[in-house]
């Protein structure tokens, strides 16, 4: 089960990003899940770090830090994705 609530959450990360970021993204929705997968992980670490990834009720710190991450995995994501079609293409 933690799989599926990982990929739901990835999903709804990603889609976050996507949404926040300026301008058109433009790597498949498949990867942009993956990269709130990612950016979901590195929000956890972060909030483990700061000390804040168990607090009463809801994690609003842990969201933000996750939303923030994602936003960032996205946006160079989606940069290297575009270099590596750009790449392919000339090919």
């Amino acid at each position: 089960m933690g799989w599926l609530w990982a990929i739901i959450v990835g999903l709804v990360l990603g889609l976050l990003a996507k949404a926040i970021l300026p301008g058109k993204q433009h790597s498949p929705l498949w990867l942009a899940t993956i990269f709130g997968i990612l950016g979901g992980i590195v929000g956890n670490a972060l909030a483990r770090a700061f000390g804040i990834d168990a607090t009463p009720g809801i994690d609003w710190g842990r969201h933000a830090l996750q939303v923030v991450a994602a936003v960032v995995i996205v946006g160079v994501g989606d940069m290297l994705y575009m270099a590596m079609r750009r790449n392919k293409q000339r090919a």
